[in-house]
């Protein structure tokens, strides 16, 4: 059934934290439900801050001449995979600036093909890598990716508008999303919640197009601005414990409205509490993302500012994640692609 505009936008609304709390726990009811209450981990390697997009709200932007900017090479991005492999994660994100050049489609081939072989075809692959042609996320999917994540931000057309230059599309983005379900993709989603303008009947109808769509998973998470981009002027003003609420209800009303679908706890609640992401899991998540990218670059990786763990080693990560997800009595799904149960139902 589809979910009421109006009951969304009354849980989206809500302030009282005890309120909250039983939003909180209706939420992680649903989840343990229909997708039980073991994590699944997703190593993010982020392979290149070079991105051809120019997005108002993002540290990686084009437009952003303060920045050093990198490309981890083929070797390296295989020991990050291996790494993953080895530590049994399962599953691990290829992440980078958005880029439509050949070489790098290529380049990109070529790592989810070397990544396949050397774990015998056990590593799960989500791609992260903006919008590109059918055929090449063709290239992609056969070559052995088959998870693939494009963030939408936001669905009103005025607000995408607001956000991004003149040459940036929301219909294309949309095409491309289409062309990953047709492609054979499980296909994710997400929006940012707390941007300047929005209003909670636009996650309403954002929550809607998730459910129209019949996505298979949602990465989602608090507007954090940064002082490298066109919105600056919010940085003064950003309250970080109203969009820490702002993100943890999004991962609660989605669950409660999207049911079995995969719900990552991004980095960015981290970036705004130190038990950010177990709150997301607690708020209904059910899939985390260590960064496995070699510490030497994340600084250059900032989306938003006072991104968490820029010189945390992966080794510290996954013995600081295993502590933490045992402290909230989840586990965690090791050896397992943890793929979405929605994407399988719908296959039935």
């Amino acid at each position: 059934m589809r979910p009421d505009r109006n009951e969304l936008i009354r849980m989206l609304s809500l302030q009282d934290q005890d309120e909250l709390d039983d939003l909180y726990k209706q939420a992680y009811e649903i989840k343990k439900q229909q997708v039980g209450t073991k994590v699944y981990f997703r190593g993010i390697i982020e392979l290149s801050n070079i991105c051809s997009k120019n997005c108002f709200y993002c540290g990686i932007r084009s437009g952003n001449p303060d920045f050093k900017r990198y490309t981890i090479s083929m070797q390296e991005a295989l020991r990050e995979a291996k790494w993953c492999f080895d530590q049994r994660y399962g599953s691990l994100v290829i992440q980078a600036g958005e880029r439509t050049d050949e070489a790098w489609v290529d380049f990109i081939t070529e790592l989810v093909a070397g990544i396949k072989e050397l774990s015998g075809g056990k590593l799960g692959m989500t791609l992260s890598l903006g919008e590109q042609s059918e055929e090449v996320y063709a290239r992609w999917f056969e070559a052995g990716a088959h998870r693939y994540l494009l963030r939408i931000e936001t669905t009103n057309q005025e607000l995408y508008k607001s956000l991004h230059p003149a040459d940036h599309s929301l219909e294309y983005r949309l095409k491309c999303l289409r062309s990953l379900r047709k492609v054979g993709y499980q296909v994710g989603t997400g929006v940012m919640i707390g941007l300047p303008g929005q209003s909670m009947a636009d996650i309403a109808d954002d929550i809607l197009f998730f459910f129209d769509e019949d996505v298979d998973m949602l990465g989602m998470g608090p507007y954090i601005p940064h002082q490298k981009t066109p919105l600056k002027h919010l940085v003064d003003s950003f309250d970080p414990e109203l969009a820490l609420q702002l993100g943890l209800k999004l991962i609660a009303v989605c669950r409660i409205a999207l049911k079995d679908i995969n719900i990552a706890t991004t980095t960015a609640l981290q970036a705004l509490h130190p038990e950010g992401r177990e709150l997301g899991l607690l708020a209904g998540a059910n899939v985390l993302m260590p960064n496995i990218t070699n510490t030497e670059y994340r600084d250059g990786y900032q989306l938003y500012e006072g991104k968490p763990c820029l010189d945390e080693n992966a080794d510290q990560c996954i013995n600081c994640l295993s502590r933490r997800i045992a402290s909230i009595g989840e586990s965690i799904g090791f050896d397992e692609w943890g793929d979405s149960l929605h994407f399988f139902k719908r296959k039935q």
